[in-house]
Parts: C-alpha cells; sequence; structure tokens
C-alpha cells in the first residue's frame, strides 16, 4: 500500500476553519475569547463537571490540579505505573515522590495493589493519579472507596478517555479533579491543550489563579506567589468547540474499528483485546491486544514495511531509568503486557478495507 496509515491521526470535523476564522476577525486571538469559554462550556456540558478550565496541555492540568491540592517537596503521590510520562511528571515537578502501583486484569492500575501501595508508603500519601488506559475505564468505583477511606485526593488522568463512562457517569467526574488531553492523535484534537474539571469551585478558581500568572486583582502587576502561562489560546479552543461537535461520532467509530479488528481476528485464540469492565464503556481511543505466542515487536517491523504505524504498549514507569529508585507495589502484570503488546491504527477517518488490509497483515505475520 502506498498510502501512510497512522496510528490515530487527527479528524477534522470541516468547522474549524469557520471558528478558526471567527476568532482572526474578534482580533481575540491570546489565550482568553470567546472560544476558549465556549470550549470550557461544552466540557462541562458533555462531561456533566461544574467547572472547567482549558490549558495549554494536559500536563500543565495535571501540575495545577497537584498545584492546587498543595502537594509539595516531599510528599508522596500514588500513581498507575501503566501509563504514559506524561501522567506522572507533573508530581516531579513538584518535587514530590511518585508510587507506582501495577494493573491488574483490567490493564488499568490494581484496587488490589493500591491499598497495598498506600500501607507501603514511608508517609501516607497525599493523592493519587489514576489513568483510564487507551480510552477503558478503570475500576474507579472501588478506587474512589480506597481512597475515600484513607483521606487521599483523587486526581483522574482522563487524557485518553474523553467519552467513556462508567454506570453512566463520564470519565474524569468522579475524582477531586479530572484531566483531558486534546493533543494531535487523541479522540477530540485541538493539536495540542488540555482541560481540567473539578466539582469543587474553589479548586478550578484557584488554578485558573495560577494559570496565569499568578496577578493580584489590581490594576498594576503584583504577584504574591508563583504562577504559570498555562492557558489555552482561543484559536486552539475554536478547533475544541468544532470537535466537540463531532466527538459522539467519533467515539462510535473508534468503537466499530475496535470490533472490526476483533471480528477479522476472532479465529485466532492466542490474541487478547485489552478488556472492558462490566458497567464501563470505553471510547477505545487506540485498538490494543495482547500476542501470546508471538513478538509484538516483529508485527510492528512487519507493518512499518506496509507502510503502517503501530507501536507497543506503554513501557511501565516503573521500569523507566527515570525512576529506578522510586517505590513500586508490582506483580508483573504490566511488564507482561509490555512485552505482548501492540496498539493498532485506529484512526476514525479509516476505511473498512484499510482495517481488513492490516488485520491480513496480522494473519499472515501469525501464520508464518
Amino acid at each position: 500500500m502506498s498510502k501512510r496509515i497512522f496510528l490515530s491521526p487527527p479528524h477534522m470535523s470541516g468547522k474549524e476553519q469557520e471558528y478558526i476564522a471567527k476568532v482572526f476577525e474578534s482580533n481575540y486571538i491570546a489565550p482568553l475569547g470567546e472560544f476558549v469559554n465556549r470550549f470550557e462550556d461544552t466540557i462541562k456540558s458533555y462531561t456533566g463537571a461544574k467547572y472547567a478550565l482549558a490549558t495549554n496541555t494536559a500536563t500543565s492540568a495535571l501540575h495545577l490540579a497537584l498545584r492546587v491540592l498543595d502537594i509539595k517537596d516531599g510528599d508522596y503521590v500514588l500513581a498507575s505505573t501503566f501509563t504514559f510520562i506524561g501522567s506522572v511528571n507533573a508530581i516531579l515537578y513538584q518535587n514530590a515522590k511518585p508510587i507506582f502501583v501495577d494493573s491488574d486484569s483490567s490493564w488499568n492500575i490494581s484496587p488490589k495493589l493500591l491499598k497495598k501501595a498506600i500501607y507501603k508508603s514511608p508517609k501516607k500519601p497525599k493523592a493519587l493519579i489514576v489513568t483510564h488506559l487507551y480510552g477503558q475505564m478503570a475500576k474507579i468505583d472501588e478506587i474512589i472507596d480506597i481512597c475515600k477511606a484513607e483521606g487521599i485526593f483523587v486526581i483522574e488522568d482522563s487524557a485518553e478517555s474523553l467519552g467513556a463512562t462508567f454506570n453512566g457517569k463520564e470519565s474524569g467526574t468522579f475524582g477531586d479533579m479530572g484531566v483531558y488531553s486534546f493533543n494531535g492523535n487523541k479522540i477530540l484534537t485541538t493539536s495540542g491543550g488540555g482541560m481540567l474539571v473539578s466539582d469543587n469551585q474553589e479548586y478550578i478558581d484557584r488554578a485558573k489563579f495560577l494559570s496565569t500568572q499568578a496577578k493580584e486583582p489590581t490594576l498594576y502587576y503584583e504577584h504574591k506567589e508563583y504562577g504559570y502561562n498555562y492557558r489555552m489560546s482561543n484559536i486552539l479552543a475554536s478547533i475544541g468547540v468544532a470537535q466537540m461537535e463531532v466527538l459522539s461520532d467519533r467515539i462510535k467509530r473508534k468503537r466499530e474499528i475496535f470490533n472490526l479488528y476483533r471480528d477479522f481476528l476472532s479465529s485466532y485464540k492466542n490474541i487478547e483485546f485489552m478488556p472492558e469492565i462490566e458497567g464501563s464503556v470505553g471510547n477505545r481511543w487506540l485498538t490494543t491486544l495482547i500476542l501470546k505466542e508471538h513478538n509484538p515487536f516483529e508485527l510492528i517491523k512487519k507493518l512499518q514495511e506496509h507502510n503502517i504505524e503501530s507501536r507497543p504498549l506503554w513501557k511501565p514507569m516503573h521500569l523507566q531509568p527515570l525512576f529506578k529508585n522510586d517505590i513500586a507495589i508490582v506483580d508483573g502484570t504490566s511488564e507482561e503486557l509490555f512485552k505482548q503488546g501492540i496498539c493498532l491504527p485506529s484512526g476514525t477517518a479509516m476505511l473498512d478495507s484499510d482495517i481488513e488490509y492490516i488485520s491480513n497483515i496480522i494473519i499472515e505475520v501469525l501464520d508464518a
């Protein structure tokens, strides 16, 4: 095949240029304006979160969440080990220390190991950053119960899971705060950007203050503490407003893509797709699977020869050199997933014939 098939490329709605033009007409191209407000409102309306703050990245939103919760030097923060490093970098920004927790059969953080990690911590952890991996919900009801009983804040890393639900409630709205990402490969993209949500107005007001250089409400610029330049621009927000108009369609297509892969590969019993826990509906941001008897890195290489982008599953954080001296409560689950797993192309503009073509290459490799 001559055309390149990417892993998860942007898919525009058709309204983005129209809304960007309105931004330029208004000359509000800075981190404020009509579309910043509209984007925050659409996220609130869609998710049910009471308050929202548009940021320049999801990492910025996570950093703000930790700062709002007064996470500081010497504090401990629990985190999923099976995740992207953006989920945990903000812990380091605050000079806090991560404690990594392994996955269970859901591929997401294990409530059982979470309990163990709390008691293994040198001192009581202040917060948990729980990742909803690849658009699939973690066992958030159990996780919230554990953390409430221990007085631990919960921040949901819903960067990959906008539109996923558990018992009808949206990802990102269970904990004290939630974070979404609008990076170029996400189900909804503004090219780069993030959103912090909460039902606690004080949290979002504080985050907004910090995100705009912590300027005191005076005519002149006065600062009693340090802040950041973390707000989203009106231009990017206009793209987000257009993308939100088609989010339901994108989720539907992502789930169709997953079902097509599963159907095409159904005869192979040594393939296991990422599960969907009972009571949840994931957005299937990426179709991911593990190969029980084959090397996924060889398959990735073979797909690349056909101009098809694929990727290994996340290398667990506790295996990263950066975190070699940090505490990790693990049982080998995420390590096995990393060794066996692959992410398949899942762009919502893909044709059914593209998915069949990719599946046939996978079958060819498995049969060889």
